[in-house]
């Protein structure tokens, strides 16, 4: 399957075609803005990690072939804290300010380019195993949409707290022409991120309709207590929300990994589609210094830690698995091998062998 296609029985089925593809299980990559710092950038500023799509694209386009490089199969773009509104306020023209949106996608696809030269053709990786044999791997982007929160950078992304003004048409107007510029740039997936309550995903859900997004798109929420988003609405009620053709993956990102298990096992209650979960290492964001706390007195979860719960997560019926903050290329790599190891095999795709792949959903 090429790059920007998609196949006609809809967004879950293509998405489960690339899972196929992988052998299973896609890698999702880890954590952006602390590999940015880690190569030195600056990122004390409310735009984080999306400051370096003006100041240095160079240093996201490695962090994104550290992850390829790590064993990911999708790389997630620099522009979950990317909005218009955010780069006007920086005295960026609207034309500026979508090209920068455009870069996010554009920085992320070289980065597959580079890494795929030599190794195959087309939208694969090759690998070769031990034993002389070459295994393929699907490369892709996925466009990152932060919440309305994120935006905000006031901590609200965690709290799903918005305040009686906003509403599910002003989440639409808000997020409208950036979806669209990050859909146009030709990304492979989106990807909604640490949304925080019912009413944003209800937003996106109807701005992938009003917007004809051909795109597969997952929503991932995030949850303090394992049974809720962070809003305390049910996490049955918001993955059930995602019940639209255009939606391929539901899941959990940017939440303690203890809390992943029975995550996966309720939102399976409520859907069929694929679910995708990228936890962080368990530290809690402080909005007010902006930095991660160990509420929890481990130090966070190690790449070892994220291999135990890996197979646990997989039996329970993820089969989109990465990381978020505070993760790194260490964490995907330790993912990636623990999967290959295990083979990967727990869900069966025969039925989508002879899938003919076409331009629209």
């Amino acid at each position: 399957m090429g790059r920007g296609d998609a196949f006609v029985h809809g967004a879950a089925d293509t998405l489960r075609w690339w899972v196929r593809e992988a052998g299973g299980c896609l890698v999702v990559d880890g954590a952006m803005g602390t590999e940015l710092e880690a190569h030195g950038a600056d990122l004390q500023d409310e735009l984080w990690s999306a400051r370096c799509l003006v100041s240095a694209p160079h240093l996201i386009r490695k962090v994104h072939l550290d992850y390829l490089e790590a064993g990911a199969n999708i790389i997630t773009t620099a522009s979950y804290q990317a909005t218009l509104q955010g780069f006007q306020s920086r005295g960026l023209s609207r034309e500026q300010s979508e090209e920068l949106l455009r870069r996010s996608v554009h920085i992320a696809q070289e980065a597959c380019a580079i890494f795929l030269e030599g190794r195959s053709k087309g939208p694969y990786a090759a690998r070769e195993n031990n034993d002389g044999s070459t295994e393929r791997r699907p490369v892709l982007v996925a466009a990152s949409v932060g919440s309305y929160g994120a935006y905000l950078a006031d901590g609200s992304e965690y709290t799903g707290d918005y305040g009686r003004s906003v509403t599910k048409e002003s989440l639409k107007k808000f997020h409208r022409r950036r979806l669209q510029v990050l859909a146009d740039a030709g990304p492979d997936l989106i990807a909604f991120e640490t949304i925080p309550n019912k009413l944003e995903a209800q937003a996106y859900c109807e701005l992938l309709e009003e917007n004809d997004i051909r795109i597969p798109a997952w929503f991932s929420f995030t949850s303090k207590d394992g049974a809720s988003a962070a809003s305390g609405d049910p996490i049955t009620d918001c993955a059930a929300v995602a019940d639209s053709s255009r939606v391929a993956a539901v899941g959990i990102n940017c939440t303690a990994p203890r809390l992943i298990h029975g995550l996966i096992l309720a939102i399976k209650k409520v859907t069929s589609k694929p679910v995708v979960v990228y936890p962080n290492t368990g530290e809690t964001y402080v909005a007010e210094t902006k930095e991660w706390v160990d509420s929890a007195g481990g130090g966070g979860a190690s790449a070892t830690d994220f291999v135990s719960c890996v197979g646990k997560w997989r039996q329970a019926g993820a089969s989109v698995v990465g990381g978020c903050c505070r993760t790194s290329p260490a964490t995907v790599r330790a993912i990636a091998r623990a999967l290959r190891e295990a083979g990967a095999a727990a869900a069966d795709f025969d039925e989508y062998d002879d899938f003919p792949a076409v331009a629209v959903l």
